[in-house]
């Protein structure tokens, strides 16, 4: 476990170098402009001049604001986030704390940034900060519901709350035998196979309708376009940390990236096999004996890490696609289609996979 928090500690603010650097490009070159170009080669510095600058602002606490909230929010949000990351399973034997609730704690722990934001927009006394706040609280708990019923579909099918356990069900690892479409009387056997073969959003169909829901809702629990409404900067200046500057302001930032390569973990980890290959056996070729290291090597640490943060960082590569791509959603809009659309999708989904689970026995 210490292991794991190294490299997690390390992993996380390298993804946010990353990350800010490769959403800049990304959205240069979806709107046709240059993105950082001045600052070291191609613009890669960019970032470490703007947390130079960062750190040499000075933090400005307003004078009106309810100083304690205010300062203890950012740390708040920042440590719900990273909280998140010590049940993660990177390969099969490293798995973090290995809590047998995974899934229940990511989701708890997760939830607790609500509280963060309202401090944030409570605290500076700011009619457009609260207004952010607010938005943002609406926007979460609402989303939370079908973010949540998509995941209790896997739940349901797997049988268990453990992160590790999950992964192991979609790979040539298995303890138990692994069927096409999870039919016994009629499935195929495909535990020998692997591959995508053994993912979940392969081996049940309805798990692609699911991941299609948690993937929208992942969007609204980052607050990420176009879903951004609780920091609306066309209406609500930079929403609810609009009072903040310096590093509690870069704390903020740090945060959401956290949470993107969060929730983007959580997918893979649920939908897309987690660190198993998506490379199948077939027949002679033993693609997935040859891309998957055998549990407690180092090839098997390093396979399993390169297959879970490569399908992490494609789901972060979806994400900016969509906040550069889309209009942001107005707050009627957003709310009809968490509690109209998504919510009931996610009702019926759950009956479903009770009954295909029933089924499947």
């Amino acid at each position: 476990m210490p292991f794991t928090l190294i490299i997690f500690l390390l992993l996380v603010p390298g993804f946010v170098v990353i990350g800010v650097y490769l959403e800049r490009k990304v959205s240069a070159f979806i709107q046709d402009r240059m993105g950082p170009m001045e600052v070291g080669k191609w613009g890669v510095l960019q970032l470490f001049a703007d947390l130079l600058k960062l750190l040499q602002k000075e933090d400005i606490v307003p004078k009106a604001a309810d100083k304690w909230l205010f300062l203890i929010a950012p740390f708040v949000i920042f440590v719900a986030v990273f909280a998140g990351f010590a049940v993660v399973p990177l390969a099969p034997d490293l798995a973090g704390s290995g809590a047998a609730v995974g899934v229940f704690f990511l989701l708890t722990i997760v939830s607790v940034d609500v509280v963060g934001l309202l401090m944030a927009g409570w605290g500076s006394n700011n009619k457009f900060a609260l207004f952010g706040a607010m938005r943002a609280v609406a926007q979460i708990v609402s989303y939370e519901i079908p973010l949540g019923l998509s995941i209790l579909c896997v739940v349901m099918l797997t049988q268990t709350l453990d992160l590790q356990a999950i992964s192991f069900q979609q790979g040539i690892y298995a303890v138990d035998p692994v069927y096409l479409f999870e039919m016994k009387q009629f499935g195929l056997d495909i535990s020998a196979i692997g591959g995508f073969l053994s993912w979940n959003i392969v081996r049940n169909p309805f798990l692609l309708i699911a991941y299609v829901i948690f993937f929208i809702a992942s969007l609204a629990e980052c607050n990420r376009a176009p879903f951004d409404l609780p920091e609306g900067e066309s209406e609500l200046v930079a929403g609810f940390h609009t009072e903040y500057s310096g590093m509690r302001w870069a704390i903020f930032m740090l945060s959401e990236y956290g949470m993107m390569l969060l929730v983007s973990l959580l997918g893979a980890i649920l939908f897309l096999g987690s660190w198993n290959t998506p490379f199948p056996n077939i027949g002679p070729l033993r693609l997935a004996d040859w891309t998957s290291g055998e549990p407690g090597t180092w090839f098997g640490y390093l396979s399993g890490a390169f297959w879970l943060l490569g399908k992490a960082v494609f789901g972060v590569l979806v994400q900016m696609w969509a906040r550069w791509t889309l209009p942001r959603l107005r707050v009627d809009q957003l709310m009809y289609l968490g509690w109209k659309v998504l919510t009931p999708v996610g009702l019926v989904l759950f009956f479903i996979c009770g009954v295909w689970r029933l089924i499947g026995i």
